[in-house]
């Protein structure tokens, strides 16, 4: 099976609905997964079964190789997260200042920091970026009268959420595609109904964090304009778009009536997010984040960790970008020496600093491989999940950080070519 065909049979098996949690492909078994087993992950003698055996090697791996292309952060433990905060908090914020009560002092401080690197007039923090994009949308539904909301069939809300959408918010749905691409301008033009708005996911984070270009998102935002439709960014991870598209975030993000951004995608904080936009449209949103649960006591430990990530992070998320494209290059060139039968670095020039690798091999087999070789060399190259978008076929994500930067296109050419030995013994 070709690469472009496999794609294929992922975006057709989209097509079909259905829901899955984030890093799972439906139908398939996160064999090196969240460290939590799942159901079954213990056998009928109640010893642990060999896929809960591989989590708890994989767990190991990535706290003790010397070498890790990344080192999750939120897999560090409560100690080193805390003191970590300790450390860097001082230069974010003023500690001894008082905590939050409801979303006042240091959370509001991080709303007007958002507002004003997206050029939005306000913003408002919620704990989740589910909850925020079913506010921001259903607040937009009230006020154009349609429900309807235009988005991706591989967007987050669809995949992800468990029709959170429909059930929760009395929001419908309406694919553009589901094809492994952005949607096109004509897609919007051509939807065969009216909607209230049109949700874009940047980047779209299933089908390889992928972008369009700055002339196709301008296009978009155009054709969603005609239909007189609201424009909605799903910007979970638009920190990470700049370099890609070669503009700042607040002209990014003023192409879209409310953008939502995420504190601990691209940020590595603890979590929450924030929806930016009208001063009318954030004042309204309290009230839903109010009616919806998000109105949390004290939330400032999150806050304070996405302050750091503003700071320490967001600057750096561009050098993280260009050498994500070192990173991909040198492991296609890995591979091709290795001899590998067919592999996909997708995309092939990463969009941002994160991309998927697909190999030809069930994710049993991968995760093994990468699990081996961290015990045998300490190189940790796959650190991340596996799953399985086609029987006989892996995918993981790679994500470039810090650690990744020490890393040289020869050094990652070499664990490429170890990597794709141990594949061949497994």
């Amino acid at each position: 099976m070709t690469g472009q065909g496999i794609i294929q049979v992922m975006s057709d098996a989209n097509e079909s609905g259905g829901t899955t949690e984030p890093g799972h492909a439906k139908g398939s078994e996160d064999v090196s997964g969240p460290e939590s087993a799942p159901d079954g992950a213990t056998g009928p003698d109640g010893r642990p079964s060999a896929a809960e055996l591989l989590r708890e090697r994989r767990g190991v791996v990535q706290r003790e190789a010397r070498r890790v292309l990344n080192r999750p952060t939120a897999r560090a433990s409560i100690r080193d997260r805390l003191t970590g905060l300790l450390a860097a908090g001082e230069e974010a914020y003023d500690l001894d200042r008082p905590t939050d009560v409801y979303g006042d002092r240091i959370v509001g401080a991080l709303e007007e920091r958002v507002a004003s690197l997206l050029g939005k007039e306000a913003a408002v923090f919620f704990p989740t970026g589910t909850m925020a994009q079913q506010v921001a949308l259903r607040c937009w539904a009230g006020r154009t009268g349609n429900p309807a909301v235009a988005l991706h069939g591989l967007s987050h809300p669809e995949v992800h959420e468990r029709q959170a959408f429909s059930q929760v918010s009395g929001l419908r749905p309406v694919r553009l595609t589901s094809e492994p691409r952005q949607p096109t301008a004509e897609e919007i033009r051509d939807l065969p109904e009216p909607v209230g708005a049109v949700m874009l996911e940047l980047p779209l984070r299933d089908a390889g964090f992928l972008l369009p270009t700055w002339e196709e998102l301008t296009a978009l935002v155009d054709a969603a304009r005609e239909r007189d439709a609201v424009v909605h960014f799903d910007g979970a991870r638009l920190w990470e778009t700049t370099e890609h598209f070669g503009r700042p975030l607040d002209e990014i993000a003023d192409l879209a009536d409310s953008v939502y951004v995420s504190f601990y995608k691209s940020l590595d904080g603890l979590g929450g997010a924030a929806l930016a936009g009208p001063r009318t449209l954030v004042e309204e949103a309290r009230t839903w984040r109010h009616r919806y649960g998000g109105m949390v006591f004290q939330q400032f430990p999150t806050a304070l960790s996405a302050l750091i990530g503003l700071d320490r992070a967001l600057p750096r998320l561009p050098e993280y970008v260009r050498h994500a494209r070192v990173v991909a290059t040198a492991l296609r060139e890995g591979f091709t020496e290795a001899g590998l039968p067919w592999f996909r670095i997708n995309p092939e020039t990463p969009h941002t600093h994160e991309f998927q690798v697909w190999l030809p091999h069930p994710p049993e087999i991968t995760a093994e491989a990468a699990v081996r070789q961290a015990e045998q060399t300490s190189t940790l190259l796959f650190g991340g999940w596996w799953d399985s978008p086609a029987p006989g076929i892996s995918r993981t994500e790679v994500s470039l950080q810090a650690e990744g930067l020490e890393w040289s296109a020869a050094e990652v050419g070499e664990a490429a070519r170890e990597y794709a030995r141990l594949l061949r013994e497994v």
